[in-house]
């Protein structure tokens, strides 16, 4: 019981000593011109804002570049050609991830502070797929190959898997752009990239509406794409899409390092 009087004693001090720091406190206050104390409660209040959004801000800047696309559009001959400039021969078919942070090699011989791009290049094969899920929410961008030379054989899985990749909520809620490349423009047969964007549309419109008019229980996708009643168009996704043009085995992919610089400050 002593002690327990002690504490009383001691708390009742402290209680004390604070409403009397608190009393001084705002006698100064009183003091102070009420023009002066709202000039200082302005910049304060402009200064903690300011460095917070400053902190959020660098938080979510990324320099991740994800390479998305089927397998044989060319995605790992371009991660070779941003990197190193190579094309390793021309075909590279990949299982595994690749994935490296360094300057764009079109950059290594500028002066000054560059700042390097983290790339992943995610296999096209179906079934190591999953892996985008893991890196799309790291992404500052997405490159999504698609071969202009056999496009048409392939413009159904091509659409399937961008419908997923437009549908996802990391990239609708966070709005990631999206660069659709199409990659071996290079030769005489492939295709242009205004004709593989209205096929990519109008293929995307018939996948929304059978998808559409499935049961509410397949929760495949996020969210719907495009507008109700309207034929699809990639305006009207939530987050950028444009296309280009580019060549991966001769090295043509400025158009792409644009996108990438675009998105990912030097």
């Amino acid at each position: 019981m002593e002690v327990v009087e002690q504490w009383k004693v001691q708390l009742e001090n402290w209680t004390g000593q604070l409403w009397e720091l608190l009393h001084h406190g705002l006698q100064h206050v009183h003091q102070i011109p009420p023009a002066q104390l709202y000039a200082a409660i302005a910049v304060l209040s402009f200064t903690t804002l300011f460095l917070l959004s400053l902190r959020l801000f660098k938080r979510k800047r990324s320099n991740t570049i994800v390479l998305a696309g089927l397998g044989g559009s060319g995605k790992t001959v371009l991660f070779h050609q941003l990197r190193d400039g190579s094309s390793h021969q021309g075909t590279v078919t990949s299982m595994e991830p690749n994935e490296g942070t360094f300057i764009l090699h079109s950059e290594t011989s500028k002066k000054g502070k560059i700042r390097p791009v983290h790339v992943i290049d995610v296999p096209g094969h179906s079934r190591l797929r999953p892996k985008l899920d893991e890196v799309l929410p790291l992404a500052a961008g997405i490159v999504f190959v698609i071969d202009a030379l056999d496009f048409l054989p392939n413009c159904r899985s091509a659409s399937e898997y961008l419908y997923d990749i437009l549908t996802k909520a990391t990239v609708v809620k966070k709005k990631i752009p999206v660069l659709l490349l199409c990659n071996k423009t290079d030769k005489v047969t492939a295709h242009t990239k205004d004709f593989i964007r209205k096929q990519l549309e109008k293929e995307l419109d018939k996948l929304r509406a059978s998808r559409s008019a499935v049961s509410a229980a397949d929760i495949a996708n996020d969210f719907t794409l495009g507008i109700s009643g309207e034929a699809f168009a990639f305006t009207q996704c939530h987050n950028r899409v444009t296309i280009a043009e580019a060549s991966g085995l001769t090295g043509d992919i400025a158009q792409v390092e644009e996108f990438i610089r675009e998105h990912v400050k030097p």
